[in-house]
């Protein structure tokens, strides 16, 4: 139990900073949907699918293979830590310079013809978060959650304070709202006709600013590129790599190929990459559930690899993946209930609650991702990562077909679809061969129950109602308590332990 209170500590740590900063990160859904062209919300999309992909690919799986060689196999941490960002730092580097060289090119194979500066600064984001990976598991690495989480939230209020300054303060400076002493210095240099522009120069200047910083807190770095720790690592990563790459794959391609993917004039009025905004902003709505899974994996990644040599791991494995699903299911139900009303407060622009009906298939694709995450530990603490390139290409394969498939038939549904499909497939998949491979003792069958309940509550909450909003808001959240009340009666037991422990 002692175990599992130090997890939830940290997992708290994380999470009240994720929470905090996606919070303030929240601000820009309406600032988007609110200022920018639905063309402009449906190229930020696009482009932050294309920056997901390859900041695998400028990691390569070495933030994995960090925690894995600095924690469970007897080599000097620093040794590692020196080794491993000297390699990224050279790979970064090169990776970074060849697109910011390619960018002429890129945006024309992309469709943004005449802005090529869009790449070099995704050149330059990827380069900098890459620079940035290792030293930032080295914070979790050393159980150092309350710097991570303040460095973390740093960075995110910066990138917010510049897209405000950019896309709302400059705008209304420009038109004579406010400040207007200032308009004709504004007028000189302020481009009205940038939307994402601003968004990724707002990016390049946050993680510019806070590259000192980290660097700074992780203490003193030596170039080193030990071939002795690198040799080994490398062979750990690779499959991680890939496994990266089928992951961001299910992540991000549903929102990368649906302007492709989708006909024209299937939703009158809008063009494909205005639909994928509409779809871009109501995925950034399930954004609730992911917060809580990325808090989780900082506190778990870290924690499972010191378990590793734990006799008892199976069982503790066992009792987190237990009160992950039942925490996560109840946020579920919680925010789908009460989309009507967080739709309207986020999403500013016309047409875009259209979009509202994917959100609780997204919230549930999550948290088949959350579980898929705890199931994993098996091949990683067994050092057979192999497994999860196979089974996270399986994953991206469905995302692919699916979407393609899907998406010309059922736009909005069938790119959610994909998410839901890819994660619960790879979810099963990892199950059932990690149970042969390392058996851990799972409460399967309430995990379906819960699972099942959370999808049929959401659903009920998000379609069902009453014209009276304050009986409606009644209604609705009766079905969180109501699940909750089910909870309590099937947990109610191990919750009274869980109290006393607590109180100790």
């Amino acid at each position: 139990m002692s175990q599992l209170k130090r997890l939830a500590g940290q997992t708290a740590v994380y999470g009240i900073s994720s929470i905090l900063g996606k919070s303030i990160n929240f601000l820009l859904i309406p600032i988007y949907t609110g200022y920018l062209p639905k063309e402009d919300v449906g190229a930020f999309t696009h482009l932050y699918a294309f920056i997901a992909f390859f900041n695998i690919i400028f990691t390569y799986g070495m933030e994995t293979a960090f925690f894995r060689f600095s924690t469970g196999k007897g080599l000097d941490p620093k040794k590692v830590y020196n080794s491993v960002q000297s390699l990224i730092l050279t790979t970064s580097l090169t990776l970074g310079a060849l697109i910011y060289l390619s960018a002429a090119p890129l945006s024309v194979w992309l469709e943004y013809g005449g802005q090529e500066h869009l790449f070099r600064w995704v050149a330059m984001i990827l380069t900098i978060d890459a620079l940035l990976a290792i030293p930032f598991a080295k914070l979790r690495v050393e159980n150092q959650a309350l710097k991570f989480a303040l460095v973390k939230l740093a960075n995110i209020l910066l990138n917010v304070g510049f897209n405000i300054f950019f896309i709302v303060l400059l705008y209304h400076i420009a038109n004579g709202d406010i400040l207007t002493i200032l308009q004709p210095w504004v007028a000189t240099w302020y481009r009205p006709d940038w939307g994402v522009d601003y968004i990724l120069l707002s990016n390049v200047l946050a993680n510019a600013l806070i590259l000192p910083v980290l660097f700074y807190l992780t203490g003193k770095f030596s170039f080193t590129l030990d071939k002795s720790i690198l040799k080994p690592m490398w062979h750990y990563a690779v499959p991680l790599l890939f496994m990266g790459l089928a992951g961001v794959t299910n992540e991000v391609f549903s929102r990368g190929l649906f302007e492709y993917s989708l006909p024209e004039d299937f939703y009158p009025g809008l063009s494909p990459r205005e639909a994928g905004g509409i779809f871009g902003a109501n995925f950034k709505l399930a954004i609730l559930m992911n917060l809580i899974i990325q808090a989780f994996k900082y506190a778990a990644e870290p924690f499972f690899f010191q378990q590793s040599e734990n006799k008892n791991n199976p069982a503790i494995f066992a009792k987190v993946m237990h009160w992950f699903i039942i925490f996560c299911s109840l946020l579920m139900v919680a925010v789908a209930v009460n989309l009507d009303i967080i739709g309207r407060l986020v999403l500013q622009g016309e047409g875009y609650g259209r979009g509202l009906v994917i959100v609780p298939l997204l919230l549930l694709g999550y948290l088949f991702l959350g579980i898929y995450f705890n199931l994993s530990i098996w091949f990683k603490i067994t050092d057979q990562t192999k497994y999860s390139f196979y089974i996270t290409t399986i994953g991206a394969v469905i995302t692919v077909v699916v979407v393609i498939t899907l998406v010309p038939v059922f736009g909005f549904m069938g790119a959610a679809m994909s998410t839901i499909l890819s994660y619960m497939t790879m979810s099963i998949i990892c199950y059932v061969i990690g149970q042969k491979h390392y058996p851990i003792p799972y409460q399967t069958g309430k995990a379906i129950i819960y699972l099942s309940l959370a999808t049929a509550f959401s659903y009920a909450g998000f379609f069902l109602g009453f014209e009276n909003v304050i009986v409606n808001f009644l209604f609705q959240n009766s079905l969180v308590v109501l699940f909750a009340l089910i909870i309590y009666i099937i947990e109610k037991e191990e919750l009274i332990l869980i109290f006393k422990s607590l109180k100790k």
